[in-house]
């Protein structure tokens, strides 16, 4: 059985962001715009989830 919602149900959630510029190797760059073409997502949304993604799997 599939459910519709309708637009009534969309509540749009506003996250601060801000820009920062960062320095890296060419290379790394160059892997990183490989994997977000190969997932289809912008190259700043795959940074922001490989940070995230460390951070939340860090070992103390």
């Amino acid at each position: 059985m599939t459910t519709i919602l309708s637009m009534k149900d969309f509540r749009p959630i506003k996250t601060e962001k801000t820009v920062i510029s960062i320095r890296m190797d060419m290379d790394l760059l160059k892997t990183i715009d490989k994997h977000s073409q190969e997932t289809d997502i912008s190259r700043n949304e795959f940074i922001v989830q490989c940070i995230e993604y460390a951070l939340n799997n860090l070992k103390n």
